[in-house]
């Protein structure tokens, strides 16, 4: 199984991260570039948390980086302006939505693995489309459990308290309460590979993993009279984002440990400096443009290994 039909099964991992994700999207501008056609034939599982279960669905149903970096300008803005989460938790539906439509699993042209978490069991319920993925129960496998990808999608971006948390129905008749995929994997690598090995069975050797983050930014510093200064005070929405970083960072080092046999690109940049302050709920198209430069810039400091790992 390669779909550059060369023995490697090559996987994409995207982080979540909220509008930090433009980052992502510059990598992927110059890896789509490097290909020299759409990542969907170049990937043979892509999994996504968040904002990356956005940009990775996307990509897995065959638009190009392009198109969902036009997508990502004309609606990321508005889901992440409000601070109240019943109209931030609105705007997201819209999106995925508008984006999505009634589309299914089915439709997707790739492998695919879009993480959220199970708020009852607390244990991570991941949408995928392939049989292969089920980890038992194959003969009851339905691709994504019946549900839309926009319902999916919005699962994996609930970062409650910022948004609420989602409820789905699965084709069974199961309601669920879903929320962010990033207090299960903020960065999915880990699960992808536990796929390709157990569930695909492919030997870890022929494995190739493309692992992109969002960037690493200083606190943005807002004033007292700003509702975000407030807001930024709360124990749970600090203690939410410090949950994410470390479940990001955790999830690297977890991956590097069990897996050590098969290549692997990590592409997550830290900045310093202080006009790159930012955060998860960025709305500033010029900040947000800013980002993605840094994406694309990221990609040259690797961009020999991604040569590589293209052949």
């Amino acid at each position: 199984m390669s779909k550059l039909g060369d023995g490697k099964f090559r996987v994409l991992s995207l982080d979540g991260g909220g509008a930090k994700g433009f980052y992502t999207l510059g990598v992927l501008h110059e890896v789509e570039a490097k290909a020299g056609r759409p990542l969907h034939e170049v990937f043979d599982l892509i999994y996504g948390t968040s904002t990356g279960s956005i940009i990775g669905t996307m990509l897995a149903l065959g638009m190009s980086v392009d198109e969902i970096h036009e997508l990502y300008k004309e609606h990321v803005p508005t889901v992440m302006k409000p601070w109240l989460p019943k109209t931030k938790t609105a705007k997201l539906s819209e999106l995925a939505t508008t984006i999505f439509g009634d589309t299914k699993f089915d439709a997707v042209k790739t492998g695919v693995g879009i993480v959220a978490t199970n708020w009852l069991t607390e244990k991570p319920m991941i949408f995928k489309a392939n049989p292969m993925q089920a980890h038992g129960r194959q003969s009851t496998f339905v691709p994504g459990f019946g549900c839309t990808i926009a319902d999916a999608v919005q699962a994996s971006c609930s970062a409650y308290p910022f948004f609420h948390l989602k409820w789905v129905e699965t084709l069974s008749g199961d309601q669920i309460e879903l929320g962010d995929g990033g207090f299960c994997a903020n960065n999915p690598a880990l699960y992808a590979v536990a796929d390709a090995t157990r569930a695909f069975d492919i030997d870890e050797a022929n494995i190739a993993l493309l692992s992109i983050g969002v960037g690493i930014y200083p606190t943005p510093k807002v004033h007292f009279w700003n509702l975000g200064w407030w807001l930024g005070r709360l124990p749970s929405v600090k203690l939410l984002q410090k949950t994410l970083e470390i479940n990001t960072q955790s999830m690297a080092q977890l991956h590097s440990i069990l897996f050590k046999q098969h290549a692997s690109i990590r592409i997550n940049e830290t900045f310093s400096a202080p006009e790159m302050a930012t955060d998860l709920l960025e709305h500033d198209l010029s900040k947000l443009n800013r980002l993605r430069q840094r994406g694309r810039s990221s990609f040259a400091a690797h961009e020999a290994a991604i040569a590589n790992f293209l052949k």
